[in-house]
């Protein structure tokens, strides 16, 4: 069993700042990510929004913050699965595909995945037109007519990103009004080649070995129509990547998240949790890390400081 004094599980933008912040502070620290180091700031086409970055592709953006960790002596394991945690003595186990390692403290950093719309068809051609990932899968469509479902930062981030890509971006939103912020609901407005469908649902992606037509509702006329489409990105929101903390013992809400006090702290004493697992009400590349560097100071206290507050 190896032996560090923390591991971080997640190497994205709050596993990242953790981890430069632990090494910084002299601990002996550890990240394992199951897939490449940066999260899921890597599929961000751009960000706009982080201070220092007027604007920066979101997987640029995530290989600078996994270089400096790297730099600050942080041993990274990517494509590593956790598999278990053992959270009821003072060291803490985690159990991976690979192998079993033992701290002293944890910050859980697992981030969130993307959540699905639940409609049919959206299963059965995933990877075959319907796709999460606006630049992982963006390019695939040059020219044709793809729509994007939602109404947050996401759809409307990606739905700009597309319009430079695809011939045609339509985007549907269930609301009267996007949620996302103003500045890039504008941004949207303004593309010749992007249509916006408020108050429109959809109800049914369908096609033959490919995706290429949907089924929409207007639900404040209470009209239904088929559009032929090419490709559909679901940016409907994430749920919390919490399995393994919750089966472990930590203590999460009605939702899935962990519940962290405002040093990060979780109901496990010397278990801490940052990023878009937690239960903190915004989910911002700068609000995690900001989370992940209050979490490594917190683990540093609990290591070596004798009069932590417990």
């Amino acid at each position: 069993m190896e032996n560090w004094e923390l591991i971080i599980i997640g190497a994205g933008a709050a596993g990242l700042a953790a981890g430069i912040y632990a090494a910084r502070s002299g601990l002996k620290t550890i990240i394992i990510e199951e897939k490449m180091a940066g999260g899921t700031t890597s599929d961000a086409p751009v960000v706009e929004n982080y201070p220092g970055f007027y604007q920066i592709g979101g997987a640029e953006l995530a290989e600078k913050m996994a270089v400096h960790c790297r730099k600050t002596g942080v041993t990274i394991h990517e494509l590593e699965t956790v598999t278990g945690l053992d959270l009821k003595g003072e060291r803490k186990i985690v159990k991976t595909t690979r192998t079993a390692y033992e701290s002293n403290a944890l910050i859980i950093a697992t981030g969130s995945h993307y959540r699905d719309v639940g409609v049919a068809g959206e299963k059965e051609f995933r990877g075959r037109g319907v796709s999460y990932c606006g630049v992982c899968d963006g390019p695939l469509f040059k020219g044709k007519r793809v729509l994007v479902i939602g109404g947050g930062n996401s759809a409307v981030i990606t739905a700009l990103y597309l319009s430079g890509i695809a011939g045609e971006v339509i985007v549907a939103h269930r609301r009267h009004a996007f949620r996302a912020e103003e500045a890039l609901v504008k941004d949207v407005e303004s593309k010749r080649n992007v249509q916006v469908l408020l108050n429109t649902e959809v109800r049914e992606i369908k096609g033959e070995k490919l995706v290429n037509k949907v089924i929409l509702f207007d639900n404040k006329r209470g009209e239904t129509r088929e559009l032929a489409v090419d490709a559909v990105f679901v940016q409907v929101g994430e749920a919390p990547n919490s399995h393994l903390a919750k089966d472990s013992g930590v203590e999460v809400d009605e939702h899935g998240y962990i519940k962290i006090d405002i040093f990060q702290r979780t109901s496990v004493l010397g278990v801490y949790a940052a990023g878009d697992v937690t239960n903190h009400p915004v989910k911002q590349v700068g609000t995690a890390v900001g989370q992940g560097i209050t979490a490594a100071l917190e683990a540093y206290s609990y290591i070596r400081r004798p009069y932590y507050r417990k």
